[in-house]
């Protein structure tokens, strides 16, 4: 039986399934509740079962995987010949997860080291990829995570949201921003900063801010080597356009993905989410 580094992650890394099994990366779900039901991400509830939901304004919240779940996923990756464990998680001001998983790690079989990506969806995955290559290459705990640290912090993720209604009843934006926002009846433009959702433009139009999201994703792309993600909830043929104009914007693109968000984060952002990550090589 092989001895390595193993990686795990949480589900809102939103990382390709043949990836995560090239890879040998576990993703620990989170949960939505919608009503009454506790569903687990990726398994129990679809991306598209989430937006009609929403659309319906079903409530729904979300929830971070139980200390008990990351301690299940810590023995079964030790039984798979893992000698020491990078878990990596989505940050730390938006769920209880990382807190989970530090829990779990105390009375883990093998070593582990949890780490605040500060990031989410594909920013996450990235750094994920980035650990997981660095231990495939012989590395032990400390070069994957510096690996992953390294790959967070040249990483960028901007988004579209139709409204930021579902940022503030989720808590992940200030109440004054969201107010001023649909006071102006402008559409937003958001970042993460910080491990933070904040304000990075208020435009007019929908395709004025979509195509102002274009004009800053290749702007920060530069002309070197980088990775882009494309996510979008029920938006499908405009994350294909995104990507399309991407495609031909960036000199150095090696890897582009495009995906929907899952429940999770949707829960928060709301069908018409548009957002791209940024993560140079």
């Amino acid at each position: 039986m092989s001895r390595h580094v193993a990686i795990v992650t949480d589900s809102t890394a939103y990382l390709p399934p043949q990836t995560m099994e090239r890879h040998g990366i576990t993703a620990v779900p989170l949960t939505v509740v919608l009503g009454d039901q506790a569903l687990e991400e990726g398994t129990e509830i679809s991306a598209r079962s989430l937006a009609a939901a929403l659309q319906k304004r079903r409530s729904v919240t979300t929830s971070r995987p139980s200390p008990e779940v990351f301690a299940a996923a810590y023995r079964a990756v030790a039984e798979g010949g893992a000698t020491g464990i990078v878990s990596l998680h989505l940050s730390a001001e938006f769920s209880g997860t990382y807190d989970a998983a530090e829990l779990a790690a105390k009375d883990a079989p093998v070593p582990v080291r949890v780490v605040d990506t500060g990031m989410v969806a594909m920013a996450l995955g990235f750094c994920a990829l980035a650990a997981a290559e660095a231990a495939e290459a012989g590395g032990g705990l400390d070069e994957a995570v510096t690996a992953a640290e390294k790959r967070a912090a040249g990483t960028a993720a901007f988004f579209y949201v139709d409204t930021l209604d579902y940022l503030r009843r989720g808590g992940r934006i200030g109440a004054a921003q969201a107010l001023l926002g649909s006071a102006l009846a402008v559409k937003p433009l958001l970042q993460l900063d910080g491990g933070r959702i904040e304000m990075l433009e208020k435009v007019r139009t929908a395709s004025k801010a979509i195509a102002r999201l274009e004009e800053i994703v290749a702007a920060r792309a530069g002309t070197g080597a980088v990775d882009i993600a494309v996510h979008h909830l029920a938006a499908p043929d405009r994350a294909e356009r995104l990507a399309e104009r991407l495609r031909a914007r960036i000199p150095g693109l090696a890897d582009l993905h495009v995906s929907e968000v899952g429940a999770v984060i949707g829960a928060h952002t709301g069908p018409g989410l548009l957002g791209a990550v940024v993560a140079p090589r």
